[in-house]
């Protein structure tokens, strides 16, 4: 004898609760070896054999039933097994029933439930569809799908299919089962067919004896009507029937009038609020429209009109026409009232977005972006204009309405120098603008407006290309892809506002400062200034700085370099004129040094005027820092040629300059000073330089030696510190400079020396001149003088030149 199996065991169930007739899904251990072992299967006390469907040894599918049990255990019986047990329940839902007369906050429809099923009475099992109706394990894939439509054209193989193949199914799902287990799929389909008659007429036999019990009764009142047709006599049980049906009905409808009336009021007064609360909204719309558009809410306008467009925007009512109508009126002048806003000036970059987002939520015809991009490019341009003329007109402040901008280039924070909510420009004065000149006001005012301007007026552009300045609804309705369609197409002519901006900022400065650089037919317009203070290197080199922040500040925009390079030829100008102007300011000057000597010499004979000369030099040289220094994207203007030889021939002019005062000092007449309290100062005396006090007025032979020591220093001190400051500060041609500047203060040198020895010479001459030829006095037998400066005019050369000549005593020359 085989040995038996170990009993059922049901581990799991899915779901785990659920209504009545929930296909459910059983795992276990032992189920079953096959569908013929499977006798029995109940969940919650409920027997749900008839829909069973074995699977595997672990799978079992079928339907729960309507249990009297809420919650209860599946119980798997086989004949291998026996009984089993289970570790899972499963919960049962039931369906809440609201009896007749009892009150609901809502209408239940009718279910129709179906009897039979409180006769403990299964579905049919045709309902069903097993998914394997053989019970053999399946083996599915091996045979192409393309290859089983070639063989067996026009048929399928679904087994539910008027088309059904019965060897495409085998091919498909048991192209590698044996023949034994073919043979017991055979029995499978008996037993399942024998199953589904047996089900059939289970119903007939649970049903005879109603069928029987109903056949009597009918039999029975056909006899008493018979006999009471016989009778004719009135009370006969007909009326009496009659009489009770109607008691019957009218007891219903006493009891189901107030219910079902109530369900009729409710299913009324339900359907009349949702359709006046649907008009209602249409009919008040036009006047909250107004309300909402006086508010300033454009969303809750927008989102109305939406909503009344999908419900009437296609209505064939005449009043609902009529009043749909009057929205588009209204909503047509809302469309109207925001591109007005729109292109107002001035406006944040947070408004521009935002009513460019409700124009493209309400459909405006044009494309409102680009509208606002080309306001704003010629408010610009006004803005600037506009400073220029209020300043050409006397005005010295320009206020932009209601839009105050103060110190705007350091609230862009555009390098590292500059740092956000800084500022380009130290603490002013309560009087700067009353000292400064206009067209340096002018400049810083001009590129206030334009960094003021120009970030939002990029950004608003950025916007424009990406697609970000529209709303959810614009980028379902295709707003975002032809916005950047559009923006494709108008690039070119972006780029040309940008280059008439910069073009505009550039000639208004050039106007202001470098009026000559400009066409004779545009200084009308940009010109203007001729009545104004000419400006010196100092403010040039402020002007300067403005413009470079100014480029810095919209190059931190990502504008390409290409539209900003006439900025830097700006700025090339402006530091070649600072620099040449700084150069003839600086003779000016050193020209005016000359009113400044005080003529106190030191111990070493000099005055202070070389000294304040150097320094004149060194500021000059210092104030030049700024506009010779060479930013990212500049060039060295020391480099170019034309530059080089003009800065050169300035510094030579200087130092020419400067040596002509000294010269003018020579050559002052002596009643220019009032000599009779320094009359016995005597400079050639070393030891008395430190009695010369200040107000002293020396005599012309003193002046000449005072500028003889002037012009040795000048040779062996300052010019070669000179020298060693061009060269620090990178100015070119110091060698130049250097030599022109000792030729010119030698040949000084030399003058100013010969002067002064003819001037001593001239009283030694006198008294020398009448006794000199007593003696027959021969120059050949004067021995040459020693120790001499080696100069055409020394003193002995005077001497022999200031004695006539006589006959036969003519001097010699002599190179001493």
């Amino acid at each position: 004898m085989s040995r038996a199996r170990p009993p059922p065991l049901v581990t799991g169930i899915s779901p785990k609760e659920g209504p009545a007739w929930t296909k459910v899904t059983i795992r276990g251990e032992n189920l079953g070896t096959g569908p013929a072992d499977l006798i029995g299967l109940s969940i919650c006390g409920h027997n749900c054999m008839l829909t069973a469907e074995w699977m595997s040894a672990s799978k079992i599918v079928c339907r729960v039933g309507p249990a009297k049990d809420e919650k209860g255990e599946i119980i798997v019986t086989t004949k291998s097994g026996g009984l089993g047990t289970s570790t899972v329940s499963f919960k049962l839902f039931r369906p809440e029933r609201i009896g007749i007369l009892e009150q609901s906050a809502v209408w239940v429809d009718e279910v129709n439930y179906d009897m039979r099923t409180n006769r403990n009475k299964g579905i049919s099992p045709f309902s069903l569809r097993p998914s394997n109706p053989l019970g053999i394990e399946m083996d599915k894939g091996k045979v192409p799908q393309k290859d089983l439509e070639q063989i067996f054209p026009g048929m399928s193989g679904d087994f539910t299919s008027e088309n059904f193949s019965a060897s495409w199914y085998l091919i498909e799902n048991h192209a590698g089962s044996s023949f034994e287990q073919l043979k017991v799929a055979a029995n499978n389909l008996k037993k399942q067919a024998s199953k589904k008659n047996e089900g059939s007429l289970a119903y007939v036999k649970g049903g005879l004896s109603t069928f029987f019990e109903a056949q009597d009764a009918l039999a029975a009142i056909h006899q008493r009507l018979e006999s009471d047709g016989t009778e004719k006599v009135e009370g006969s049980m007909t009326q009496r029937l009659e009489n009770i049906l109607n008691r019957a009905s009218d007891t219903a409808d006493t009891l189901f009038q107030e219910v079902l009336g109530r369900k009729d009021k409710a299913d009324s007064t339900r359907n009349a609020l949702n359709v006046l609360q649907r008009f209602k909204f249409l009919f008040n719309l036009p006047l909250n429209i107004e309300r909402n558009i006086q508010k300033g809410d454009y969303d809750v306008v927008i989102n109305d009109y939406e909503k009344a467009k999908s419900l009437f925007g296609n209505t064939e009512v005449a009043v609902f026409k009529k009043v749909y109508a009057e929205v588009e009126t209204r909503i047509k002048a809302l469309g109207n009232l925001l591109l007005e806003k729109l292109l107002q000036t001035p406006s944040t970059l947070h408004d521009q977005k935002r009513y460019i987002r409700y124009l493209s939520d309400l459909h405006a015809p044009g494309d409102p972006a680009w509208q606002c991009i080309y306001a704003q490019h010629k408010w610009i341009l006004q803005l600037m204009q506009n400073c220029r003329d209020e300043f050409i007109s006397g005005k010295r402040a320009l206020e932009l309405e209601g839009d105050a901008r103060p110190a705007a280039l350091g609230r862009l924070g555009h390098s590292a120098s500059l740092k956000r909510g800084g500022s380009l420009r130290s603490a002013r004065p309560s009087t700067w603008p009353f000292e400064t000149p206009q067209q340096v006001q002018f400049v810083e005012k001009l590129s206030d407006v334009v960094i003021g301007q120009l970030p939002n007026f990029w950004k608003l552009w950025i916007s424009y290309v990406n697609g970000s300045l529209f709303s959810e609804t614009g980028e379902k309705s295709g707003q975002v892809e032809k916005s950047k369609k559009n923006a494709r197409q108008r690039q070119n002519d972006f780029k040309k506002m940008i280059e008439e901006l910069t073009n505009r900022l550039v000639k208004l400065i050039r106007g202001a400062l470098l009026p000559t650089t400009l066409p004779q037919g545009e200084l009308s317009v940009y010109g203007g200034w001729e009545d104004k203070m000419e400006l010196t290197g100092a403010w040039f080199t402020q002007i300067i700085h403005t413009v470079r922040g100014c480029h810095e500040a919209l190059s931190t925009l990502e504008i390409p370099n290409d539209l900003l390079q006439v900025i830097q030829d700006l700025l090339l100008e402006l530091r070649v004129h600072c620099l040449m102007v700084t150069l003839l300011h600086t003779s000016e000057d050193v020209k005016r040094l000359a009113e400044k000597e005080d003529w106190v010499v030191d111990n070493e004979g000099i005055t202070s005027l070389p000294s304040k000369f150097e320094q004149c030099m060194v500021q000059m040289l210092q104030s030049l820092k700024e506009p010779l220094e060479i930013k990212p994207g500049e060039i060295n203007v020391l480099q170019l040629d034309q530059v080089q030889d003009q800065a050169a021939e300035l510094s030579v002019s200087i130092m020419k300059v400067f040596i002509n005062c000294l010269e003018q000092l020579s050559t002052k007449v002596d009643e220019d000073f009032d000599v009779s309290r320094n009359i016995s100062v005597d400079l050639s005396s070393p030891d008395r330089f430190s009695r010369i006090q200040e107000g002293f007025i020396p005599t012309s032979e003193q002046r000449l030696l005072i500028i003889l020591s002037n012009c040795q220093y000048l040779e062996r001190r300052t010019f070669l510190n000179l020298a060693d400051h061009f060269e620090k500060h990178g100015l070119t041609g110091t060698e130049k400079i250097n030599r022109v500047s000792m030729d010119a203060v030698r040949e000084l040198d030399g003058k100013l020396f010969e002067a002064y020895i003819e001037r001593r010479a001239d009283p030694i001459a006198g008294s020398l001149e009448p006794g000199m030829y007593a003696g027959y006095f021969d120059w050949r037998d004067c021995q040459t003088p020693t120790g001499t400066r080696q100069t055409p005019g020394c003193f002995f050369d005077l001497i022999k030149a200031r004695i006539p000549i006589r006959e036969g005593n003519s001097p010699t020359a002599t190179t001493d």
